[in-house]
């Protein structure tokens, strides 16, 4: 808790405002000139309703609770009761987080679908609706998973670096970890003066990864008007070594040949750019197919 007040006074002496999860669906899509934080958690640990919830409660800071709802009630988790608690305030929001939190791209779909609509159908039980926010478990998705969470949900998130703007994929959207491995001051101070670097497409879209598409031919299209692409690097995880992979860029495309096959269970690309305004940023995580 003292480092995440920390965080909170860097916020607010850097005079960003908190995102208002109940404005989303009216701003989503129009540009930003103002930067402002997104508060989300994930699980709804007992832990957060203990040591968070009175302190976001008291400065009433807005933020999404994801929950995951077979572990409610169970021990480390927190109650129905405690969830209806903090969904009742006008800055808290409720996500849906699945229903086992297990490793749902190893489902096969029929399995991935009883999952998802179990969440729902319980949300709707104890909460009477089912949210609009859903986040991956650990940021875990297939191609075919991300169409079915888009028949019943208007946005979601994965666990892929970067910040939200008007022209990211909704249900795609990126986060930026701050946890005890990666909360450092110092870390923290960097990423929120980060700034979106802007894309209008990626290639390929499924993001889940099999022996015939590993390593993936990689295509970012940007926009015809965006300056200094060619000074966009990268780094990628493939083998499991942090280093640069190969780019060629085509006019307004980025074409990325990596190195070497992605190994299980995850594969990481994150791109920047510093331009006169400051440190642009995405990132991308791919799911490997166990073998």
């Amino acid at each position: 808790m003292d480092i995440f007040k920390k965080h909170i006074d860097i916020i607010k002496k850097k005079n960003y405002k908190f995102y208002n999860p109940k404005k989303f669906d009216i701003e989503f899509d129009k540009p930003k000139s103002n930067k402002k934080i997104l508060i989300t958690i994930d699980d709804a640990f007992s832990s957060f309703y203990e040591h968070a919830w009175p302190f976001l409660k008291m400065h009433k800071i807005p933020f999404i609770l994801f929950v995951s709802t077979e572990p409610i009630g169970k021990n480390g988790y927190m109650t129905w009761d405690q969830i209806k608690e903090v969904e009742k305030e006008d800055f808290a929001f409720i996500g849906n987080h699945s229903h086992s939190h297990d490793y749902l791209v190893t489902y096969n779909f029929k399995k991935f679908k009883n999952d998802i609509d179990q969440s729902i159908k319980i949300f709707k039980e104890n909460i009477g609706y089912n949210p609009i926010f859903f986040s991956y478990p650990f940021g875990e998705y297939s191609l075919n998973q991300k169409k079915y969470i888009a028949k019943f949900f208007k946005y979601a998130f994965g666990q892929h670096s970067g910040v939200i703007d008007f022209n990211k994929d909704k249900l795609e959207l990126p986060r930026f970890p701050i946890n005890e491995k990666y909360g450092d001051l110092k870390r923290f101070k960097f990423l929120i003066n980060m700034l979106p670097l802007q894309y209008k497409k990626l290639i390929p879209e499924n993001k889940f990864l099999e022996n015939n598409n590993n390593p993936p031919e990689l295509i970012v299209t940007f926009f015809n008007e965006q300056k200094n692409i060619n000074k966009i690097s990268c780094f990628s995880n493939e083998g499991n070594k942090w280093d640069k992979p190969n780019i060629q860029f085509n006019g307004n495309k980025m074409i990325i040949n990596f190195r070497e096959k992605f190994l299980f269970r995850r594969g990481r690309i994150n791109c920047s750019l510093n331009d006169e305004h400051g440190w642009r940023w995405f990132g991308i995580q791919f799911t490997l197919k166990e073998n």
